[in-house]
């Protein structure tokens, strides 16, 4: 079994990404936001696991441990496939999936794509007891789907950017959590949300900090 892959990053589009290792480049599924941090020519590692089907063999990347553990968590759940499980962790954190189990919460996995009502409860019922709440994080019922996905895309160019993933984390949920008192984060985007961030967390790391914000306008 592949538990993990590290090398230079060949390509990284939309949610593929494919890494050199020992001269093959592997081509790993991912969330956006995974593809998003990924910068070609750079090494790159992803906890991985291989799903075995009659006609395929697809290998599935995590920036995470925790992240992992959360796939092989949600596949395990009768109804959730790969892609499924993959859409869930692309707009939602496992801190948030963790905070909808432990409420019995089951709408917010209802508005992810190809998760009908009967397989958010599903998750709900097979999750608890599996998963915790590993620091603070936004309640789902407080950040929508789309505002979500805002939110992780920041976060990978922060880790880009050569922010460490916990201070990406922290700085993107805390502006989430204020986030309906300051502007709507969904309709602002990424862009106002990054340079948000890059205010909050004082002088930018990295020349390219200031133009990636406005990149992401």
């Amino acid at each position: 079994m592949i538990s993990s892959v590290r090398g230079p990053v060949l390509s990284a589009l939309g949610s593929t990404v494919v890494i050199e290792v020992g001269g093959v480049g592997l081509a790993l599924q991912v969330t956006p936001s995974t593809a998003l941090a990924a910068r070609v020519g750079t090494e790159t590692r992803l906890a991985t696991t291989l799903i075995v089907r009659e006609d395929s063999l697809t290998l599935y990347g995590f920036p995470s441990a925790e992240e992992l553990a959360v796939f092989e968590l949600l596949v395990g759940v009768t109804g959730v496939g790969p892609k499924s499980a993959l859409g869930v962790l692309a707009v939602l954190t496992p801190n948030q999936i963790a905070l909808a189990v432990n409420a019995e919460d089951d709408a917010v996995f209802r508005k992810v794509s190809g998760i009908g009502p009967k397989t958010a409860k599903l998750i709900v019922l097979s999750l608890v007891g599996k998963v915790a709440v590993t620091s603070a994080a936004v309640a789902p019922g407080r950040v929508g789907v789309a505002t979500a996905t805002v939110g992780a895309s920041v976060q990978a160019a922060l880790i880009g950017l050569g922010w460490s993933e916990r201070i990406a984390v922290q700085a993107v949920e805390e502006i989430l959590a204020g986030s309906t008192a300051e502007f709507d984060a969904e309709e602002a985007g990424v862009g106002a949300v990054l340079r948000l961030a890059l205010a909050r967390l004082g002088p930018a790391q990295h020349s390219g900090a200031a133009n990636a914000a406005g990149r992401n306008s």
